[in-house]
C-alpha cells in the first residue's frame, strides 16, 4: 500500500508544474492590461518559467543521485509555493518576472526527482503504463490550469487562481511526510535478488560520469527528439488565444470568449487520456523487440502534424453561445454544439485524434530514458533531456510571437494565428526521425544496462 500511495502522490504532484504554466495563457490579456504592458511580454514570462524550471531541474536531478529525495522534494515544493503566493500580489512586470523565476526554481524538483522516485517504485512490466499516468497528469494539469484561469479570473481577478494553487501546494507538503522513499533501482528485475536479501544498491552518480550520460547514443537522440517535439508543443500554449479570436470573430465579447476558450482547450485535449493505452501498447511492443517502443512512437508523432493543422484551419462557424458570461450555461452550450453543429463536431473529432496521437510520445519517451540508463543516472539523464524539452517549449512559445509578428503584416487574427501555429508543426518531422535513428541504439544501451545491473547484483 505504501508503494501505491507514493505513486499516487507523485502522479498528483506531476500536474502542478503544468497547472502553473497553464494558468497564464488565458490570462495574458488581463494581466497585461492590469500591469500596463504589451501582451507579447506575457509570452516572455511563460517562457522564462519553463526555461528556469528546466535549468534548475538539472541540478535537482544531480542531487537526487546523491541525497535523500524526500527531503529535496519538500524543499523544492516550499520554494515554488512561496513564489506562487508572491506572484499573486505582484504589482509590476518586474516583480511578476522575478516571482516566476523563483517558481521555476522550485518546480524544477518536481520533474526530475518525481521521475526518479517513480521509476524506482514502478514494477518493471508496468513501467510504460504507470509513466503514461504520470505524463497524462501533466497534460491534465495544463487543462486544469487553463480552466481555473478561464472560470475563476472573470468572477474575481487574475490573482485568485495563483493564491488557490499556493494553498494546494501547502497541502501537498503534508502528503510528502507519509511517502516512503523507494530503494534506488528497486523496480529493476536484475536487482530483485539483491533487494530480497535486504541489501542496498549503493551506487551513486559521480560528476565525471555526466558527459558520458549525455553523449550515450540513446540519450543523445532522446534529447534531440524532446527539443524538436517541444518546439511544436510549446507553441500550443497559444491555442486558448486562437480560440478567443475565433469566438470573438463570431460576435462574442472577451469575457464570454475567455470562458468558452478555457472549456474548449480542456475538451479538445480529451484525446490525451489515451496515453494510458499507448503506454501499455509501448510495453507490449518493447517486450517483443527492443526497437518496438521507438518505432511505435515515431509513427504517431508523424501522424500528429496533419491532424493539428486541419484542426487549426476548421472555422467555428455558426457558434451559438449565451451572452451573459454564465460559465455553466456556456459549458452546456458548447457540449450541445459538439453534437448539433457540424463545424464544432469536426473540430472535436480532429482535436481528439491529434491529442491522442501526441499522447503516445510522453509515456514511451519516459520509459525509454528509464530503460537505457542505470538507476543512479536516471534523475540526471531525465533532467538534461527535460532541459532540452523545455528549451524547445520556450523556443516554441517565443517563436509564436516572432512568427506571428511577420505573418501579421499580411493578415489579421485569427488567420495570423492559424498560419503561425501550422508553420511550427513542421518540427514534428525531425522529432519522429530521431525515434527512428535512436531505435538501434536502444537495443545496445538497454542490453548494457541489464548486463551491468546483473553484474553488480552478483558482485554484492
Amino acid at each position: 500500500m505504501r508503494i501505491i500511495y507514493t505513486i499516487f502522490v507523485f502522479i498528483a504532484l506531476a500536474a502542478f508544474d503544468n497547472i502553473i504554466i497553464g494558468l497564464f495563457p488565458p490570462l495574458f490579456q488581463t494581466i497585461a492590461k492590469d500591469l500596463n504592458v504589451g501582451i507579447d511580454k506575457m509570452g516572455i514570462i511563460s517562457a522564462v518559467t519553463i526555461l528556469v524550471t528546466a535549468l534548475s531541474s538539472v541540478y535537482w536531478g544531480y542531487l537526487s543521485g546523491k541525497i535523500k529525495r524526500k527531503k529535496l522534494i519538500i524543499i523544492g515544493t516550499l520554494i515554488w509555493v512561496l513564489s506562487i503566493f508572491l506572484t499573486s500580489i505582484s504589482q509590476s512586470y518586474l516583480q511578476l518576472l522575478l516571482c516566476q523565476v523563483g517558481t521555476g526554481i522550485g518546480l524544477g524538483c518536481i520533474a526530475s526527482i518525481g521521475f526518479s522516485v517513480l521509476t524506482d517504485s514502478i514494477p518493471y512490466k508496468y513501467r510504460g503504463l504507470i509513466l503514461s499516468l504520470w505524463g497524462m497528469t501533466q497534460g491534465l494539469g495544463g487543462i486544469i490550469g487553463s480552466l481555473m484561469a478561464s472560470l475563476i479570473a472573470p468572477a474575481s481577478n487574475w490573482r485568485t487562481p495563483f493564491t488557490i494553487v499556493g494553498f494546494i501546494g501547502f497541502f501537498l507538503i503534508i502528503l510528502y511526510l507519509f511517502v516512503k522513499e523507494p530503494a534506488r533501482g528497486g523496480s529493476d528485475p536484475e536487482l530483485q535478488s539483491l533487494i530480497k536479501k535486504g541489501k542496498s544498491y549503493n551506487y551513486i552518480i559521480e560528476p565525471k560520469q555526466i558527459l558520458a550520460i549525455i553523449f550515450k547514443g540513446s540519450n543523445l537522440y532522446l534529447v534531440l527528439q524532446a527539443f524538436f517535439m517541444n518546439i511544436t508543443t510549446g507553441s500550443l500554449i497559444w491555442l486558448p488565444t486562437l480560440y478567443i479570436f475565433k469566438i470573438q470573430q463570431e460576435g462574442y465579447d472577451l469575457n464570454t470568449a475567455m470562458i468558452a476558450s478555457g472549456y474548449l482547450y480542456a475538451l479538445f485535449q480529451i484525446g490525451g487520456m489515451t496515453s494510458i493505452y499507448f503506454g501499455h501498447l509501448g510495453d507490449k511492443f518493447q517486450s517483443k523487440n527492443l526497437k518496438g517502443r521507438a518505432h511505435l512512437t515515431a509513427a504517431f508523432v508523424f501522424l500528429t502534424m496533419p491532424l493539428y493543422i486541419l484542426m487549426f484551419i476548421v472555422p467555428m462557424s455558426n457558434l451559438s453561445l449565451p451572452h451573459d458570461s454564465n460559465a455553466f450555461i456556456i459549458l452546456v452550450s458548447l457540449i450541445k454544439q459538439m453534437v448539433m453543429n457540424p463545424w464544432i463536431a469536426l473540430l472535436f473529432v480532429l482535436s481528439f485524434f491529434a491529442s491522442a496521437a501526441q499522447s503516445a510520445n510522453t509515456p514511451n519517451w519516459l520509459a525509454l530514458i528509464t530503460e537505457v540508463n542505470l538507476p543512479e543516472h536516471r534523475g540526471t539523464a531525465f533532467s538534461v533531456a527535460n532541459l532540452s524539452n523545455s528549451l524547445g517549449r520556450t523556443l516554441g512559445n517565443v517563436g509564436v510571437g516572432i512568427v506571428l509578428g511577420i505573418v501579421s503584416i499580411r493578415t489579421h487574427e485569427p488567420n495570423s494565428y492559424i498560419i503561425t501555429l501550422s508553420l511550427l508543426q513542421i518540427f514534428l518531422i525531425p522529432s519522429a526521425l530521431c525515434y527512428l535513428k535512436m531505435a538501434s541504439h536502444n537495443v545496445k544501451d538497454i542490453q548494457n544496462v541489464k548486463k551491468e545491473l546483473k553484474h553488480r547484483a552478483g558482485k554484492n
